[in-house]
């Protein structure tokens, strides 16, 4: 039977059925500053727009969204300060002293109550924060996505295991926009210039800045 790079089948649900503004929601685990001083597999900036691009992209398309820290008095430091004033107001966000995001009942029950089905994860580190909440929740029965490029570890070596683990285990890696243009699903939504701006992908802008230029000069030729 043909398998996928994941392991698994081609005719598993998981690897046919698309992420949705119903089945989809978001879990961000431990962006924090001090651990973010240790990231080098991606620029920092990059990593910051990622995942700040990611949650309000999210908040477009209506997806419920869990954060959650841990250690922030006596390891790790608070939340990075973009993130935190791209989540709601109002969002709790519970700070936890385990490991696995998902050993915490406060974090368990709020992706739960979330009734879906397919969770985009986005952790800090790759290969523990991330890795070990995609584990369990694709353990329960949910399909785990790792949103790798807003995520970051501390070499490339953990980022690799951290990768070839998840694939093994059945999760999907993504990346931030592709999971959020196929929530989208048609460039024509209303909401579909909302959802771009907040991805802030450079080159959609300057395509949309070329588009822009050529109706102008259109308008002045008629």
């Amino acid at each position: 039977m043909n398998r996928n790079i994941s392991g698994g089948t081609v005719s598993d649900p998981k690897c046919s059925e698309r992420l949705t503004r119903d089945n989809a929601a978001l879990l961000l685990i431990d962006h924090q500053v001090g651990l973010y001083s240790g990231i080098v597999d991606i620029p920092l900036a990059e990593l910051k727009h990622n995942v700040v691009a990611l949650t309000k992209a999210a908040q477009v398309l209506g997806l419920p969204i869990v954060a959650t820290t841990t250690a922030t008095d006596s390891m790790w430091g608070p939340m990075i300060p973009e993130l935190a004033a791209a989540l709601p107001a109002d969002l709790a966000v519970p700070d936890r002293t385990t490991v696995n995001a998902w050993d915490d009942p406060r974090v368990a029950e709020a992706v739960r109550a979330t009734g879906r089905t397919k969770l985009l994860i986005a952790g800090i580190s790759t290969e523990v924060c991330l890795a070990f909440a995609a584990l369990s929740t694709t353990a329960e029965g949910f399909d785990a996505y790792a949103v790798i490029d807003a995520a970051g570890t501390f070499s490339q070596t953990k980022r690799e295991a951290g990768l070839l683990r998840m694939q093994k285990s059945g999760i999907t890696p993504i990346d931030y926009s592709t999971a959020i243009v196929e929530i989208l699903g048609d460039n024509a939504d209303p909401l579909a210039g909302e959802v771009y701006a907040a991805l802030d992908m450079s080159f959609v802008v300057l395509v949309g800045q070329i588009a822009q230029g050529l109706t102008k000069s259109s308008g002045e030729a008629g």
